[in-house]
């Protein structure tokens, strides 16, 4: 299908969010025809970017980045929303639809700063994600946290004042930043979050001709991982304020199936207890929810769930 006009696009005006929306506009030309495609970027001021003085988790974690960019495409102000995947709730709002997630980027976690294995006793470690903090205190007790919010810039020139800091590896990548020492985690050994280094395209549900126009810069691989990865955290509990990350990778599987390998955490939100487990599954929906059950029901993840303060 051809776009015949112009799309409104919703985003937030973080370098990193623009790059993003002007990277799937890149991607419908190219899917349609490969000519320009018109599109209005309209920008959007969320509570996270407003509120970088209260740590993320305490604003109540998710949906705090893309409530509002919601908000501009349901009431017709924009056509579509771009988001990072890591930032959406579990839950897509009635209205709208995910209608493509295009091909991921690095799902990584980077220390930028020092190495991971150079970290001195007792290094003073600068992030805002609670799922990286407890990862980290997991393998390394001795570390002390600090609070860490901002843009990708604003994170960067902080960076000296602590030994390390951890952001996301496709932040860096998208923006061409090149800090002097960036250690990427095995995302076996630092799990990342939910769809993190995925997009995630939203358009309203009745819309057929958007639907069809934004359709065709969908991934069907990055897709299924994505999905698996949702399903975990919806069955989970949605927005659950503890330590969560999972990550999934396609693998072969017999004649011409694809295999799902989802990976889960869930933790204490001070590191001292983490479950984990992973799992092989060709049905993305049913993988994650059931790895979200057995990390609760039989990996003691109800009893972190009592817990929380």
């Amino acid at each position: 299908m051809a776009i015949t006009g112009g799309l409104r696009a919703a985003t937030r005006g973080s370098a990193l969010a623009l790059w993003q929306t002007r990277h799937v506009a890149a991607l419908l030309g190219q899917a349609h025809a490969g000519h320009q495609i018109d599109i209005e970027e309209i920008v959007v001021s969320t509570v996270g970017d407003r509120r970088t003085d209260v740590p993320i988790h305490s604003m109540g974690g998710k949906g705090v980045f893309v409530k509002e960019v919601q908000a501009a495409v349901l009431d017709g102000r924009a056509d579509f929303a771009v988001h990072s995947a890591k930032d959406l709730p579990a839950e897509t709002p009635d209205g709208l639809t995910l209608i493509a997630v295009p091909a991921r980027g690095d799902v990584r976690d980077a220390l930028v700063g020092a190495t991971w294995d150079g970290l001195p006793s007792g290094a003073r470690i600068a992030t805002g994600s609670v799922r990286r903090r407890a990862q980290l205190a997991w393998h390394r007790p001795d570390l002390e946290f600090f609070e860490l919010r901002g843009n990708i810039d604003t994170r960067l020139e902080r960076a000296a004042d602590f030994d390390a800091i951890v952001m996301a590896a496709a932040a860096l990548d998208r923006l061409g930043r090149t800090p002097a020492v960036v250690d990427r985690f095995d995302p076996m050994v630092i799990v990342p979050q939910v769809g993190q280094g995925a997009l995630a395209i939203e358009c309203r549900s009745d819309d057929a001709e958007i639907r069809a126009a934004l359709a065709v810069i969908e991934d069907p691989s990055s897709r299924r991982v994505v999905n698996a990865e949702r399903a975990f955290l919806h069955e989970l509990g949605g927005d659950c304020d503890l330590p969560a990350g999972a990550t999934g990778r396609l693998v072969a599987g017999d004649g011409d199936s694809t295999v799902i390998e989802l990976t889960a955490i869930l933790a204490s939100l001070d590191g001292r207890t983490l479950v984990r487990e992973q799992r092989l599954g060709e049905e993305p929906e049913a993988l994650g929810r059931s790895l979200a059950r057995y990390l609760l029901d039989d990996a003691g993840g109800h009893a972190l769930l009592g817990s929380r303060p």
